[in-house]
């Protein structure tokens, strides 16, 4: 497979830009702005989630919207032998935690995890630390978002490279 540098032009980095902003735009409308053939929309679209530079299509949700206002970011430290698949498969049980890493530096794994408020964070934290291969916990709350998870600034120097 080539490197995700390869796969973009110009034209990939502005459909990625139209269907970030507009994901139901559609093909055909996409064709239409874009000024190319729908067929050839299609053809890149497969292309760009063949590749894996697009991984899904699915609604982009909101914690804060959902009732959980409160986001924590735990450093796990994992008891020797315990192994990161083992604690992994345990915080993808808890819905709380929505994703983890494993890290270099002081601790072994990282997540990010939210609350409904500080109490229940509370409640989330002894969750994960339920777990017997995990030793210790870190956490730190955010107090305010400032950039949120943001890809495209990714895609358009990607595709301006070629």
């Amino acid at each position: 497979m080539s490197t995700p540098e390869a796969l973009m032009d110009a034209l990939d980095g502005r459909l990625i830009e139209i269907f970030t902003h507009e994901p139901r735009i559609g093909v055909l409308e996409a064709s239409r702005r874009l000024g190319v053939a729908r067929g050839t929309v299609q053809a890149r679209l497969d292309r760009l989630v063949a590749s894996g530079v697009i991984l899904d299509w699915g609604p982009n949700l909101s914690p804060e919207a959902l009732g959980f206002p409160v986001t924590g970011f735990l450093t796990l430290e994992i008891r020797q032998g315990a192994g990161h698949d083992t604690v992994a498969t345990h915080l993808a049980g808890i819905a709380e935690v929505l994703e983890a890493y494993t890290i270099t530096g002081a601790g072994d794994m990282w997540a990010r995890v939210v609350a409904r408020s500080n109490t229940d964070l509370q409640r989330v934290i002894d969750q994960v630390l339920a777990d017997p291969g995990i030793e210790r916990c870190t956490t730190v709350i955010a107090l305010a978002g400032q950039i949120h998870h943001r890809v495209l600034p990714l895609a358009r120097a990607a595709s301006a490279q070629q």
